[in-house]
């Protein structure tokens, strides 16, 4: 290459949608981050979904400054993403789109990846990692400009972009139904123009699963990419993003399982029947787990309509879609949810349905000694558990803390589990408490070792246990979050004869009450406030945060957890 010839730019080829809907506090963040990737972006279609703020006013004012903005305003409230994305997509002259929801950020160079990977493979779809990142629970100036937001970051669907890969058919790679998402991809607009392939209109939740069923049944060529190409924001209830659907009603599961319906059918209809069958194992491994994992904190009436309607949906399932992959936890949750009429097992179920699974004693057998769910569900049978490699198993470890001034004692019981643990041998618990929003951990993981097993008779059955000193001056506090408090989550890895091991979160011990917030001396001879509580997922948790406004920030976290944030339903 000759170092004197001139630099050629990239040609514009990207053409990214923005949509919002009464998002002033962040939408010209979204619009600038889609500008901030360089010459390739040659047009940002900014759809504004007849706000009633300074959104559409802080577009125009952008758009006067910036050629590459177009502003396009809806004049009705369509209550959900399809309809403005839709309208972005007819205004889009690029050769290349992709969508961005007001409340997030296109990360640099994520235009250029996704375009570079579709047109080196001749791909009409290319697809990068999306993260999920966790904002302050507050709203910044309308307009005003909005620096990096730090927060934990949870990767979707990481698996499938840990390499660079390309799939000549969707067929060759089914786990590409779980991703659901349309933001983190770049599309060739004739290829969505051509099959008509679009959004479902108005208020449709979950339109995603939908257009992306459509895009899966037309067989594009797909590239991925390992690179981050899109970040999500989650803020708090007082800070709800359109795009973040309230989960609390009854309403928003029924939304979910037609939409995963319609994609079953979508893709059943263009005789992709692998795929088809994988949608099913997606609801039954994503949606089924998430929602059952917060079932238990609903009222009556609630579980009631969330079971029947579950049921109803599971009852269309064939012998086929529950062989699919029957020792998933999620498969396991849905049988016995069709097998009853009414809800019950609810803390085991919630149990089963976390990450990792946890399967709650007691363990029952058929009365030919087959593992069963539950002496009354016999034809729930655990069988697959016996061949399961142990890294897989859903094993329990349950926990009871005892706190002191200065130091807690941590006691810690695995339990059997139709004799794989004592097959496999048990041999040591690593421990490690991670700050949930730093992900940072309080020193070195600790290696116990397991002594000889105990128990055997009663529902408690056969466990093996170890304690653990925690000291409350490894947690440096540092510089606090606004709310006053940090969460810690409680991480073990058991430790097996020959090198396995099983990372699992540890349950609340049952009959044993979790102790009260007390004060007790953390770093740096600090009085602090801790709370011991149980996730939504049942897993022991700690809430840590300086004694001086420890009490209110408390306070406000478990009324969070207590009352389900109600807001308007939408689906930005």
């Amino acid at each position: 290459m000759d170092p004197h010839a001139p630099h050629t730019a990239p040609v514009p080829r990207v053409g990214v949608v923005v949509i919002g809907h009464d998002d002033a506090a962040h939408v010209t963040a979204a619009v600038r981050s889609a500008l901030a990737q360089g010459s390739v972006v040659g047009e940002v279609v900014a759809v504004d979904d007849c706000s009633t703020d300074d959104s559409a006013e802080l577009l125009t004012r952008l758009a006067a400054s910036e050629p590459r903005v177009r502003v396009v305003r809806r004049r009705v409230d369509s209550g959900g993403c399809g309809s403005p994305r839709n309208t972005g997509l007819d205004r889009v002259t690029s050769p290349y789109v992709m969508f961005l929801d007001s409340g997030d950020l296109l990360p640099p160079g994520a235009a250029d990846a996704l375009l570079r990977a579709a047109t080196d493979a001749g791909a009409e779809v290319a697809g990068g990692l999306c993260v999920r990142r966790e904002v302050p629970d507050q709203r910044r100036a309308p307009g005003g400009h909005e620096g990096p937001e730090k927060g934990r970051e949870v990767p979707w669907e990481a698996g499938l972009y840990a390499m660079r890969s390309v799939y000549e058919s969707p067929a060759q790679r089914p786990r590409l139904v779980h991703d659901t998402l349309c933001v983190n991809k770049l599309y060739r607009t004739d290829f969505l123009r051509d099959r008509g392939i679009r959004f479902p209109e108005g208020r449709f939740r979950y339109g995603d699963f939908v257009f992306s069923a459509r895009v899966l049944a037309a067989g594009p060529r797909i590239a991925l990419v390992p690179n981050r190409v899109y970040v999500r924001h989650v803020r708090g209830c007082a800070d709800r993003m359109p795009s973040a659907p309230d989960r609390a009603g009854i309403a928003d599961w029924r939304a979910r399982t037609e939409a995963s319906r319609a994609a079953y059918e979508i893709l059943l209809a263009a005789g992709r029947k692998e795929l088809a069958r994988e949608a099913r194992a997606k609801f039954l491994e994503h949606e089924l787990r998430m929602y059952a994992c917060e079932l238990e904190s609903h009222d009556v009436h609630h579980r009631r309509a969330w079971w029947s309607l579950t049921r109803a949906y599971l009852a269309e399932y064939d012998a086929t879609d529950w062989e699919h992959r029957p020792t998933a936890p999620g498969c396991l949750v849905g049988r016995v949810v069709l097998a009853s009429p009414e809800p019950r097992d609810l803390p085991r179920i919630r149990a089963l349905a976390s990450r990792p699974a946890r399967l709650l004693p007691p363990y029952a057998h058929t009365p030919d000694g087959t593992p069963a769910w539950s002496d009354d569900l016999p034809r729930i049978t655990l069988e697959p558990l016996l061949t399961r490699p142990v890294r897989f198993l859903p094993l329990t470890v349950d926990a009871e803390l005892r706190p002191g001034a200065r130091t807690a004692l941590l006691r810690l019981r695995l339990h059997e589990l139709y004799g794989r643990v004592a097959q496999a041998g048990p041999e040591a618990l690593e421990v490690e408490w991670r700050c949930r929003a730093t992900g940072r951990a309080v020193g070195p993981r600790t290696t116990v070792g397991l002594g000889a097993p105990a128990g055997g008779g009663g529902s408690a059955g056969v466990f093996w246990s170890a304690e653990v000193t925690l000291r409350w001056a490894g947690f440096a506090l540092g510089r606090m979050p606004a709310g006053g408090a940090r969460a810690w989550d409680l991480r073990l890895r058991v430790r097996f004869r020959g090198g396995a091991y099983r990372e699992v979160t540890a349950q609340a011990r049952a009959g044993a009450e979790l102790p009260r917030r007390c004060a007790v001396v953390g770093a740096r001879h600090t009085v602090v406030l801790m709370e011991p509580y149980s996730t939504h997922s049942g897993a022991l948790a700690l809430r840590v945060a300086p004694a001086s406004r420890g009490v209110m920030s408390v306070v406000r976290d478990v009324l969070r957890r207590l009352l389900h944030c109600h807001s308007r339903p939408q689906a930005h």
